[in-house]
């Protein structure tokens, strides 16, 4: 296993937790959620492109943009909506409620894309391990929620 990848994912799982905070608190200076989010993809845009810029990307054939199927283009609003949600909520429910029950709902889905083999990704059954590992997560995002 490349440790380099597990290290990447735990780092940017604090990232995800330190944005909540950083968007939130945007929020309270644009005093709206909407307008926050903007500003927060709009920098992150500017970072994409500036990235995709460096690394010399290529565009693919506008016939190949066309195939596309409609679905895969639904990423940015699924990420518009769980930044807008978290931008809401995290001050009501707090930082250690909204990160336990997203990271409880993505590893739910994550086991079901797994298990099937859904949207091209490989097939990791739901055996006995990773069952008890839902189970353990789900229980402690009980614990955290319950505070």
């Amino acid at each position: 296993m490349n440790y380099i990848y597990l290290l990447l994912a735990f780092v940017v799982g604090l990232a995800i937790t330190v944005q909540a905070g950083v968007n939130a608190n945007l929020r309270q200076a644009m005093a709206n959620p909407i307008l926050a989010a903007i500003i927060s993809f709009g920098s992150g845009f500017v970072a994409l492109v500036l990235m995709f810029l460096a690394t010399g990307g290529s565009t693919p054939p506008f016939e190949t943009i066309k195939q596309i199927s409609w679905w895969k283009w639904t990423g940015g609003i699924m990420g518009a909506i769980y930044m807008i949600t978290v931008i809401v909520s995290v001050q009501k429910i707090g930082t250690a409620n909204m990160v336990s029950l997203s990271v409880a709902g993505q590893l739910l889905a994550a086991l079901i894309l797994d298990h099937y083999g859904l949207m091209g990704f490989s097939i990791h059954p739901a055996n006995t391990w990773r069952l008890l590992g839902v189970g353990l997560i789900i229980a402690g995002v009980l614990l955290v929620v319950k505070n």
